[in-house]
């Protein structure tokens, strides 16, 4: 099967990025809002953090609806709706008048974030060269990067002015980017040769992969532990370890993104040539390495770099990932299963930033930290060890 012409490559990667990268900016505003969105509906941190986990617990239920729809009808006008959908539900956000239509406006927006990531790496990977895959999965997968250093700018720049409700109307602007997809991206050739013609083919292809299916599950549980720990309680962290303000968060958290997306890129690349489970040990080896350098130091300098180390690290596997998966899914469900599997994942994974929160309040912050850091890197190495790789297959060359 012949690839697609380079604009229509370039304008899929850049729909695929622009995607997460807004989807994360999104979620990322509640992660570096937390305490005032806490102090503003007078409840603790952990009923906060508990709405990132509502928003973890929902993105199944987007991979699911999201992902049938573009495995039966094209990748294209999916992505369109999902981002529409998301952009709303992050505006209606900044409007809750309360606790309680704030955890349900997470939920909902749970349920766009979680459709975004499997309909958008599905097209994307199956647009560009098999010999950039990696590559590209490393760019695609840390538009996640990206979305949360734009939230600690928009953070470091207009909280103090503004307060948090304005950030969330920024949020609605993924929204435009729905025109983008509708004029410039092309439907995947991939899909028009694999596609099942009913629902009920699409359905036996879907039950047919279930041991697949929970394996990646499995597998990503374990990432989006190594993730979501990492990353969503870190702010908080500053705040409460060490009584950083809110300019001095934003910026060791931005320092901690420029790692992600370092990470990403070259752990995505790196895939491409030594395979994508033996990139990803080599990641979770340093990550392990970091963590005291990450929790325990002792001055500003060294927790910037201890930051940048772990997301270097931790989000360097996760560049692997859209690859990985892609190549593990059979064509006819590659918009449904990875998805799927990873929101299942979050899903999961969804208590981190709470299990961590909770901890918290009995030992210090950076401890609290470290422990699930641990877990969750050592979980990650061994589920991607006993795992298998199909590193450089051809989609569309083997019946799905």
């Amino acid at each position: 099967m012949s690839g697609p012409p380079a604009e229509d490559q370039r304008a899929a990667v850049l729909a695929g990025f622009l995607g997460w990268t807004l989807d994360a900016f999104d979620f990322f505003l509640v992660v570096y809002c937390l305490t005032a969105i806490a102090r503003d509906f007078r409840v603790s941190d952990d009923r906060i953090a508990l709405s990132l986990a509502m928003t973890l617990a929902f993105r199944p239920v987007g991979a699911f609806i999201f992902g049938l729809l573009a495995d039966r009808y094209g990748r294209r006008l999916p992505l369109m709706g999902n981002l529409v959908f998301y952009s709303v539900m992050e505006v209606l956000s900044g409007l809750a008048p309360n606790y309680g239509s704030f955890l349900l406006l997470r939920a909902l927006f749970g349920i766009g974030m979680g459709g975004q990531w499997g309909v958008g790496a599905s097209l994307t990977m199956e647009k560009v060269p098999t010999r950039l895959r990696g590559l590209i999965s490393g760019l695609l997968q840390e538009g996640y990067a990206v979305g949360s250093l734009l939230g600690s700018i928009a953070y470091f720049t207009l909280f103090e002015r503004v307060g948090w409700r304005p950030l969330f109307f920024i949020g609605g602007l993924p929204a435009l980017l729905a025109i983008f997809v509708q004029a410039k991206v092309k439907e995947s050739e991939v899909w028009r040769a694999t596609r099942k013609k009913t629902w009920s083919h699409l359905g036996a292809t879907i039950a047919s992969q279930w041991r697949l299916f929970i394996f990646l599950a499995l597998l990503m549980t374990a990432m989006n532990f190594c993730s979501h720990g990492t990353q969503d309680m870190y702010p908080t962290f500053l705040q409460r370890q060490w009584g950083y303000g809110p300019q001095e968060r934003a910026i060791l958290s931005g320092i901690s993104m420029l790692g992600a997306i370092a990470g990403g890129v070259l752990f995505g690349t790196l895939s491409d040539r030594f395979g994508r489970r033996r990139s990803m040990l080599v990641a979770f080896a340093g990550a392990l390495l970091a963590i005291p350098l990450w929790a325990y130091s002792p001055s500003r300098v060294l927790l910037a770099v201890g930051g940048f180390a772990m997301q270097f690290m931790v989000q360097g596997a996760w560049g692997v990932i859209p690859a990985h998966l892609s190549e593990l899914a059979p064509d006819a469900v590659r918009g449904f299963l990875p998805g799927f599997a990873y929101q299942c994942g979050a899903l999961l994974a969804g208590e981190a930033a709470w299990i961590e929160a909770t901890m918290a309040r009995h030992m210090p912050y950076a401890s609290a930290m470290a422990l699930v850091a641990v877990f969750a890197i050592v979980f990650a190495a061994v589920m991607t060890a006993v795992g298998r790789e199909r590193h450089g297959t051809e989609f569309g060359a083997r019946a799905g």
